[in-house]
């Protein structure tokens, strides 16, 4: 797939959210984390293969220190493959129940990228761009027409 300029994380200002202690986990909570740190800038992901990996419409991926994070319950599993982009990516995941749980890339070791759907606090979450718009699908904006259930 090719891309134009904005589609790739990399063209993007390095803009922190905040900082502070963030914990997650997974849907079946073998699998917790914490991370001790700056939150980096998050984005959403509309490649192919992240609409595959998350089972939704885009992925919301929340880039952090590699170092300041740790595993603290269960061991995930990961899958590597190599995207349309041509890099390589490991996505992380619980072994049980399969929740997505973050990203990590040789090509920047110094980073994980967290699913922002497994944090306990989702609404420190704020994307400051998109990613891979080119394969966005149409029907993922949810109209204001549609009834809400609270």
């Amino acid at each position: 797939m090719s891309s134009s300029p904005g589609d790739q994380p990399e063209s993007r200002p390095d803009t922190g959210q905040s900082s502070g202690v963030l914990t997650g986990g997974c849907l079946c909570g073998a699998v917790r984390y914490e991370y001790d740190g700056e939150i980096g800038p998050a984005n959403y992901c509309h490649c192919a293969d992240c609409r595959k990996s998350t089972g939704s419409a885009f992925n919301i991926g929340v880039r952090v220190a590699a170092r300041q994070f740790r595993i603290v319950k269960g061991t995930p599993r990961g899958f590597t493959k190599t995207g349309d982009s041509g890099n390589t990516l490991t996505r992380h995941f619980c072994p049980e129940c399969g929740s997505p749980l973050y990203t990590s890339s040789p090509r920047h070791p110094e980073f994980f990228y967290l699913k922002a759907g497994c944090l306990d606090d989702p609404a420190v979450v704020h994307p400051t761009h998109q990613n891979w718009t080119r394969s966005r699908v149409p029907w993922a904006a949810i109209g204001p027409e549609l009834p809400e259930l609270p």
